[in-house]
Formats: C-alpha cells, structure tokens, sequence
C-alpha cells in the first residue's frame, strides 16, 4: 500500500472543499481520485522509456516498474472505504442583486406615488412594519409606544370574541387595505363580512384586502392624528360603514355609522353601552376600556352575544353558507 503525504496552500484547500462540494463526495475521496490519476500517469511515463537500457527481473520488469506495479495492484484491491458524507450541506445560491438603476426607491414619508408604485416600495423595504398611502401621500407610522400597543390589545381581544361568535366575520389585524387607486391603508383593526355573505371585501389574487369592510378600528395617539381627518374622510367616501376610532391621550372615543354619505355618531345609549348598527349584539363599554377594564368590556359583550338580535344573524349568515 503506497502512503503519500502532500501539503497544500490555503487556497488549494479551499478549492478542493469547494469541489468536494460540487461533486457531493468527501475530500478523502478526492484524493483517492487524484492519487489514481498520478498513478496512471507515472505509469505511462514508465512504459514509454522503453528505449532506454534497462535492467530487468525476471519477468522483463525493470525494478522500478515491478515495484510501481506492485503497489499500484495493491492500492487498486485494496477494500474502498464507504463514502464519507460532506462535512456540512451546500450553500444555498442566491441570485445576483439587480443593478443598482432597476432597484425601487426608498419609500419616505411625504412622497406622492400612485397605489402601484407605493407597494412596489414597500415590498422592496421589509423592515418598515407600517406605511400607509393616504390620498396619494405616503405617511409612515413612528415607533408604537405601550400605551397605544396595550390599547390595541383590548380591541382585538373584544373585536376576537365577537369574531369568533359570528359565523362568515373575518378579523384582521394591521392588514394592508386598498380602497382605490390613491389609498392604501394599513388599520390597526378591521372586521368584515366574508363576500359569499354579501360583504363588500374581498381578498385579491396576491393575498391583499380590497374594497370597503363593514367596520374599521383605529387607535390613535391624540385627536391631532391623521385618523379623525384624512382617513374618516376616504373611509366615508370609499362607504366604509362604522368607524370607531380611540384617541388615547384624550381618553376618547368615537364611534360613527354612514348614514346617506355621511358620518353620524353612534350615541351612548342611557344603559352606558355603544352598540353597533351593522353587527347586532356588538356592544361596547366606553367608560371600561377607557380604563382598560377587559374583563368589564367582555361581559358587556357577552350579553350583547345573548340577546334575540344576534341569535338572528347568526342563523341568518349560518343559512347563507348551506
């Protein structure tokens, strides 16, 4: 058996892991390989002197082609080892970026874009978690302080069990929202009638909301924000239906139905309660998730749950499905 001890350069290394690699076998086989190929060779180099004077054994061999022959025949029925799984998986290949003249531009508050342009921006930038198209301008959302992430916890645990009580509702939230070709929204909480139940929403071929859901949330920091002005205008002109909308630093809320174009309070009837118009049996509590009462708001909700009106719809959106 012939031992062979060989040094190699850090880049030869690298280049025989690499090619190990490609030919998903061990770099113990690669050597094998290339010791049989130096063998071949010295070989034929040995054969073809021929010509000159030699000394030969016994069997017209000279010494040193008996000695290559019998080590080369002893490394050839030597017993092969079984192959050696690569020592980690292949790299995955990434494509190339594109050039630099066809990557989107950066999406920045203010801009003017059409709807098309606007997402073709926001997917090019992953790590912005909230923008939004409003009448054309581009408006990105600050970081979410707890005050506001606490109370949009509240809404959607009340908003998840009415939900989940209705058959044909659909709860979405901070959904990506077109309304039409110069807004693009992104609420903190929607709710809407699925379209085979006679909603007005529907979700797009690219896994998108479109059109108008029955009732939309937003909490907003103060009465200064964008929520109570541009958007409660395109979400009554796009017919949006009820619009509820909490202004946590004020410690408001409001909640409006669309009654012939126009945005009309929801008042707070003598029980304390807010109830919706669209979904029967949606009550709401304003003085206890104000105060961040959970447990107060559900069981306000629960017994608008109980009563005649919702037991209606559900049977009446229970039949639509048969």
């Amino acid at each position: 058996m012939i031992r062979i001890q060989v040094q190699f350069t850090e880049n030869q290394v690298r280049a025989l892991k690499e090619l190990a690699h490609q030919e998903r076998v061990s770099i113990a086989e690669l050597a094998r390989r290339a010791v049989d190929f130096w063998l071949q060779g010295q070989s034929s180099a040995s054969n073809a002197e021929t010509s000159r004077p030699s000394v030969s054994n016994a069997d017209g061999l000279h010494p040193d082609q008996a000695a290559l022959s019998e080590a080369r025949t002893e490394y050839l029925v030597a017993p092969r080892r079984s192959p050696v799984a690569p020592p980690f998986a292949p790299f995955p290949r990434l494509p190339a970026p594109p050039p630099a003249h066809l990557r989107p531009p950066p999406l920045e508050p203010g801009d003017r874009l059409t709807a098309r342009e606007f997402e073709r921006r926001y997917e090019a930038m992953p790590h912005i978690k909230k923008a939004e198209l409003i009448e054309g301008v581009v408006y990105m959302s600050s970081p979410v302080r707890v005050s506001h992430s606490v109370s949009h916890g509240v809404v959607m645990s009340w908003l998840g069990q009415y939900a989940a009580s209705t058959p044909g509702l659909q709860l979405a939230d901070n959904a990506t929202l077109r309304l039409d070709p110069d807004n693009v929204v992104q609420p903190d909480a929607l709710l809407r009638l699925d379209a085979a139940r006679g909603g007005r929403s529907r979700v797009s071929s690219d896994d998108y909301f479109e059109g108008t859901p029955e009732l939309i949330v937003e909490v907003a920091t103060s009465s200064a924000a964008y929520d109570l002005h541009e958007k409660r205008r395109i979400y009554r002109r796009n017919g949006v239906q009820e619009y509820l909308v909490w202004q946590v630093l004020e410690g408001r809320l409001d909640w409006w139905e669309l009654v012939e174009g126009e945005y009309v309070a929801i008042p707070t009837d003598s029980d304390g309660l807010m109830r919706s118009r669209v979904f029967p049996g949606l009550w709401l509590d304003p003085q206890a998730i104000l105060a961040g009462n959970l447990s107060v708001v559900l069981a306000r909700l629960h017994e608008g749950l109980a009563t005649a009106e919702h037991v209606r719809l559900v049977q009446h959106l229970s039949a639509a499905t048969k």
